[in-house]
């Protein structure tokens, strides 16, 4: 498992062990079998240009789209190939194909796609006959310990035993009881099979600029604070029904993730959590939110200044009402790269971003955008809303937080004060001694927790602070 921190190159490390391995001598007539690299969809352009870039000797043959071929005709096409790209929903359709061919190593990017190992897709690429196998993830545990074990047994079958065995040796001591002495022979158990280094090791500061990060707090305005209100007392009638009657675990947590998914969207802007449409078209957005108020002045300042900025938003829908509206106020082209691009205009919309004369401002969906791109030309990054798991947030701000990057980077997290938003942050602040005990150990999704509350801490959690607003 190469585990290296985001932005530290484990692509480019890949492949000059791919191109070493080109060029090492070999019996006249002999030439090695292919190397598969399975990836996230929106990474196999990236992939493709960092081959023609740091490896151009190596042949690739990238199997996607729907003239794909099969059988005969895909073994044809790998024999003449030295690395072959495809997706992971591809490796799950095309199994029996993929199995039928000799692959000297199975490459495995954002190997966090395993970490599921029951689901369809990950039996899939852990069916694939391979000599080798090698894990690429900057994050080898999002949320739990089972996660690591997944991962490490995909690239050693059988190795670390049983997902139950791990579960009871090493999940519960570590995450329940904070064990030392579990944790200590879990990181002497992985050692020899994870390569890590992070961005704190003295050897790679150097070759970085400095990274600020900051909190902003923003104010609601009364038509915030009114809505949020009245969804946190309809929750809490929620709640009360619920403990007095005989309703299930899974729908209490159901309940309130639903609400704080809607606090989210009003913390964003009541269009957002309302979908409202104006008359003839958008909603009027100016003046109605704080958070988009201090976004505003955000992006006014770095456009000014000569800065380019990544702005991240969980929601979509956010985003297609922010693009237009940015575009006015800012008085120039704002992109938008989301997960219902197809993959040519993903990477028209990545190339744009990153040719120096390309556009200030771009926004991106947390999901489609938060990993594996290059997106140095930025020296800004905005989380406009928060996704609540510090793992998912690093792996977005390092698409410009990563070797390449010349200039100091600014990360700005958007945070509505005196609301749920505000006491999350401090609580995962307060989380995050975890992250670093094993190899990278996430401290977990806060949703996950926040719906396991008791009734009068969520009451607390989710209170209206007086100085939540800004208006009278």
């Amino acid at each position: 498992m190469l585990a290296d921190d985001m932005g530290l190159g484990k692509t480019v490390q890949t492949l000059a062990l791919l191109a070493v391995e080109h060029d090492a001598p070999r019996p006249p007539g002999a030439r090695s079998a292919p190397t598969l690299v399975v990836c996230p969809m929106s990474l196999v352009g990236n992939w493709q240009r960092e081959c023609a870039r740091f490896a151009p000797e190596l042949r690739v043959y990238v199997h996607h789209g729907a003239g794909r071929p099969d059988g005969p005709a895909l073994r044809r096409e790998v024999a003449g190939a030295d690395v072959v790209i495809t997706t992971y929903g591809l490796a799950l359709r095309d199994f029996d194909a993929l199995r039928s061919v000799d692959w000297h190593r199975v490459v495995a990017d954002e190997a966090h796609h395993l970490k599921n190992s029951a689901t369809q897709q990950s039996r899939a690429v852990r069916g694939l006959p391979a000599r080798h196998r090698l894990a690429l993830t900057g994050t080898p545990v999002e949320n739990r310990l089972g996660e690591l074990h997944a991962v490490l047994d995909f690239a050693n079958p059988g190795l670390f035993g049983s997902a139950e065995r791990f579960k009871e040796r090493y999940s519960v001591p570590i995450e329940r009881n904070a064990s030392v002495r579990a944790t200590s022979e879990l990181r002497r158990l992985t050692s020899p099979f994870v390569l890590r280094r992070t961005k704190n090791d003295p050897a790679i500061a150097l070759d970085l600029p400095r990274k600020q990060e900051m909190t902003v707090l923003c104010n609601l305005t009364a038509e915030q604070a009114g809505l949020y209100q009245a969804v946190v007392d309809d929750l809490l009638r929620r709640m009360e029904r619920i403990r007095d009657g005989s309703h299930s675990t899974i729908e209490r947590k159901g309940t309130v993730l639903a609400a704080l998914t809607r606090l989210k969207q009003i913390c964003n802007h009541p269009a957002h959590y309302s979908g409202e449409r104006g008359p003839t078209g958008p909603p009027r957005l100016d003046g109605r939110s704080g958070k988009l108020a201090r976004l505003e002045e955000t992006l006014e300042e770095a456009v000014a200044e000569g800065d380019r900025t990544l702005c991240f938003t969980q929601y979509t829908e956010f985003g297609s009402l922010l693009q237009p509206y940015l575009a006015e106020r800012l008085d120039s082209e704002v992109l938008f790269l989301h997960g219902g691009m197809t993959k040519r205009q993903r990477d028209a919309t990545v190339d744009r971003f990153q040719d120096p004369d390309g556009p200030s401002v771009f926004l991106l969906s947390l999901k489609a955008g938060g990993r594996g791109l290059n997106l140095t030309a930025a020296n800004q990054v905005v989380h406009i809303d928060r996704w609540w798991n510090p793992a998912v947030e690093e792996q977005a701000t390092d698409r410009a937080y990563r070797l390449g990057q010349q200039r100091d980077v600014q990360v700005r997290r958007f945070v509505c004060v005196g609301t749920v938003e505000e006491r999350v942050d401090a609580m995962i602040e307060a989380k995050r001694a975890l992250a670093d005990a094993v190899v990278g150990v996430g401290v977990g999704s806060a949703e996950g927790w926040l719906g396991e509350l008791p009734l009068d801490a969520l009451r607390e959690v989710l209170a209206l602070s007086v100085d939540a607003v800004s208006e009278a």
